[in-house]
């Protein structure tokens, strides 16, 4: 008898027991690969001496204080730390508990920025199709997920979401990469106008979707668009790298290699690696120096902000990736994960895309290849994978709703940074297993 509220009433879990490096074991002794980190969080597995015992080092000395009376070294430091290595203009960082609160956390510094500064009418937000921004209210209400949406709708603020770049479902067979990107960047001018420039606070997006398309990447050049754009009409540009950043892509932040740095930026999941729940949101020093020369206080807060304990265990898993060379580890890792997908799955029937940047990559099932029709949804074949992973003794991260928020089916992957190359033949030979026994089972 439990009496934990699961994720799902009708699922059925096993405990986990215990975890070493990229692996997790059940109650009954059962070994799986972590094949996903959860969902992209356990960037150094399972664990890691270094962190363990830098989370008991700080609750020996002071296991949390409130904000609101103290700072703590631990945070100073992490915050130090993220700062020296943020993209250009970062000046600040705000430590919450995970990516939601990340994300509520930089709508509403965008709004008390623009009242700061005189523009109470910009209130509005821009956000993307199929994009996944938390489970707050704030942050569901700029999330362009439909399935997510629907049953709070009527609670949700109001909000604008243009198409995501997708390029395998949006470019035209005859559009090259640059006036693809070019044209769904453009998309954002057109709804800037449309609203109204003098209403609109931010623009918010993820340099790589994560959940909700499955490590879908931008083509060259869309984010310098982007950037163009809201710097023309006054707009902020927020980017969520919740999943997405702290090396997730090869970089330790995912707009590195867009070559663009936003206004306020947004990480969690990799940033303390599971050992504690911890989020930050950054902002830039024009947009701190607003707070600071105005009201000077932050209309915001929650209880466990810069929490000491989980933002030493954050600097000990930043220390570890750099000190042990890991971002080197996920681009080779990763060029050695997609090469191997595309030899196992690049002339797949039901294989319709394989993408992603570093350790974070994507598979897009389709029901035909060439239409790129994808399952039908009644199928359940994201589900299916997900339960028939686990059988096999992986974790991995299927998801439904890729196409449209309804019909559609991919497969994440995020393994730790750690993994090397016989992980990855363990990865690839379970997921190709798995998939091909559920196509089987639906007739595919």
């Amino acid at each position: 008898m439990s009496y934990v509220f699961p994720r799902h009433t009708k699922a059925s879990y096993p405990i986990a027991a215990g975890g070493e490096g990229p692996y997790l074991f059940d109650g009954a002794g059962k070994r799986y690969i972590d094949a996903s980190g959860g969902a992209a969080v356990s960037c150094l597995g399972h664990g890691h001496p270094a962190v363990i015992q830098a989370i008991k080092d700080q609750i020996d000395r002071i296991a949390y204080a409130h904000s609101g009376f103290f700072t703590t070294e631990a945070s100073e430091s992490l915050a130090e730390y993220l700062i020296r290595r943020a993209p250009k203009g970062m000046a600040r960082v705000y430590f919450v508990s995970g990516g939601s609160e990340a994300n509520e956390t930089a709508l509403k510094l965008a709004r008390q920025f623009h009242l700061e500064n005189g523009q109470p009418e910009r209130s509005h937000f821009i956000a993307r199709l199929q994009s996944y921004h938390g489970n707050t209210l704030g942050a569901l209400s700029v999330g362009g997920n439909a399935a997510r949406r629907a049953p709070y709708q009527p609670l949700l603020s109001p909000a604008s979401h243009i198409d995501a770049c997708y390029a395998y479902r949006h470019q035209a067979h005859d559009e090259s990469e640059e006036a693809y990107g070019r044209r769904v960047a453009d998309a954002l001018e057109t709804e800037i106008q449309r609203v109204g420039p003098q209403k609109v606070a931010a623009f918010i997006a993820e340099p790589v979707v994560g959940a909700t398309l499955g490590a879908v990447p931008a083509v060259a050049g869309y984010f310098k668009r982007i950037r163009e754009i809201c710097d023309k009409y006054g707009v902020l540009l927020i980017l969520d790298e919740v999943m997405c950043g702290m090396g997730r892509t090869g970089s330790l932040f995912a707009c590195e290699q867009d070559g663009i740095a936003p206004d306020i930026l947004t990480c969690a999941k990799g940033l303390g690696g599971g050992y504690q729940p911890i989020g930050a949101m950054l902002c830039s020093g024009r947009i701190y120096d607003a707070i600071a020369g105005g009201s000077g206080a932050f209309e915001h807060g929650f209880t466990y902000i810069g929490h000491a304990t989980a933002c030493a265990a954050a600097l000990a898993v930043q220390h570890t990736i750099e000190g042990e060379g890991l971002l080197e580890n996920v681009q080779r890792q990763g060029a050695a994960l997609r090469e191997a997908l595309e030899v196992r799955f690049g002339n797949h029937h039901h294989i319709g895309d394989i993408r992603g940047r570093g350790l974070f990559v994507g598979l897009e099932l389709v029901a035909d290849r060439a239409s790129k029709e994808p399952f039908a949804p009644a199928l359940k074949v994201n589900a299916r994978i997900k339960q028939r992973a686990m059988e096999e003794g992986m974790v991995c991260y299927p998801a439904g709703g890729t196409v449209d928020g309804k019909r559609g089916d991919h497969v994440l992957l995020a393994p730790a940074f750690i993994v090397q190359q016989a992980h990855l033949d363990e990865i690839v030979d379970k997921l190709g297993r798995t998939v091909d026994s559920v196509l089987a089972e639906v007739g595919a």
